[in-house]
């Protein structure tokens, strides 16, 4: 069975990846629509991750694929058409639960270094010009029993909200397609403009996709409060970065933490040059064990695959 590594993964994935005909791709770019369609037609399986747009045109244009299972390397999958992968016959699989507290973290990263305006701070000392401490130097907001917001309340959106709730004392409420029963009080907001327009923090925590795209645009901003903050550790596309900058600008929010982007790998200058928007480089699961988790399940999924079993992580 012929395998191929979209990327380059931590050494323990790629050595039980040798027990198949891997080839490791070196470059950590996207695909390019070339390397995709070369893909489906010399491998068995491939594992494809963020940035790699396996589009339908991608699967129209190779009609046999020898290709049956795309292991995608994350638990988003909206850069792959799955149902025009299954139409092609070509089964998806993703990585869930491996991701879920690294993000998780990255969320409270940001909601606090927002809040408490600690990447300005950095760049204040760095740069040289602290002065010393003074009594109303910097003055931020403290987020110990604030009001979040959790718009998506799957497992990243419960565990975000978990850590808000037993670590800072924050109330919690939330949007989701169906109620929860968290091991915490939450209460459940009607809509995304209500949910913005009650809380002092709002995260989006929902998947990537159509049906998610600008789902946070301008009618959320005018209706959060102008001292509140938004946080987004789910897809870049989720928000309308104009609307996002136009809000700022006006000082219809009081701040942002983003660790995606609209058009990532690009950010908008107009938030690279705003004091008050705190800029991560997607660092949701960057750590070495929770990358190594999430190849391993990817090698999970392989394996069941090249066995004939039932795959573990469909999507």
């Amino acid at each position: 069975m012929r395998l191929l590594l979209a990327r380059p993964l931590p050494e323990t994935v790629e050595n039980r990846a040798r027990a198949f005909d891997t080839e490791f791709r070196n470059s950590n770019a996207p695909m390019s629509k070339a390397e995709m369609k070369r893909a489906l037609t010399e491998f068995d399986v491939v594992m494809p991750t963020l940035g790699d747009l396996f589009s339908s045109e991608i699967f129209d244009a190779v009609p046999t694929p020898r290709c049956k299972l795309l292991a995608n390397f994350g638990v988003g999958y909206n850069h792959i058409d799955a149902v025009a992968a299954r139409m092609a016959g070509i089964d998806v699989t993703n990585t869930p639960g491996a991701v879920t507290d690294a993000t998780a973290d990255i969320a409270m990263t940001l909601i606090l270094m927002s809040n408490r305006r600690a990447g300005e701070g950095e760049r204040m000392v760095r740069a040289g010009n602290w002065d010393g401490w003074h009594p109303t130097q910097m003055l931020g907001q403290h987020v110990t029993g604030l009001t979040v917001g959790i718009l998506g309340m799957g497992r990243i959106g419960q565990a975000i909200a978990r850590r808000c709730h037993f670590g800072f004392g924050m109330k919690i409420r939330y949007v989701a397609r169906s109620p929860k029963t968290p091991d915490f009080p939450a209460e459940r907001a009607s809509d995304p403009v209500a949910l913005a327009s009650s809380v002092d923090v709002l995260v989006a925590a929902v998947p990537g996709g159509a049906d998610t795209r600008h789902l946070v645009g301008d009618t959320v901003f005018k209706a959060m409060k102008p001292s509140a903050h938004f946080i987004n550790i789910s897809r870049g596309d989720v928000v309308n970065e104009a609307a996002l900058v136009a809000a700022l600008e006006a000082g219809e929010i009081s701040g942002a933490g983003l660790d995606v982007y609209e058009f990532e790998p690009k950010v908008s200058p107009a938030l690279i040059q705003r004091e008050n928007v705190v800029l991560l480089p997607h660092l949701g699961t960057a750590a070495l064990n929770v990358r190594t988790d999430m190849g391993m399940m990817v090698m999970d999924n392989v394996e069941a695959f090249a066995a004939g079993h039932l795959l573990p992580n469909p999507v």
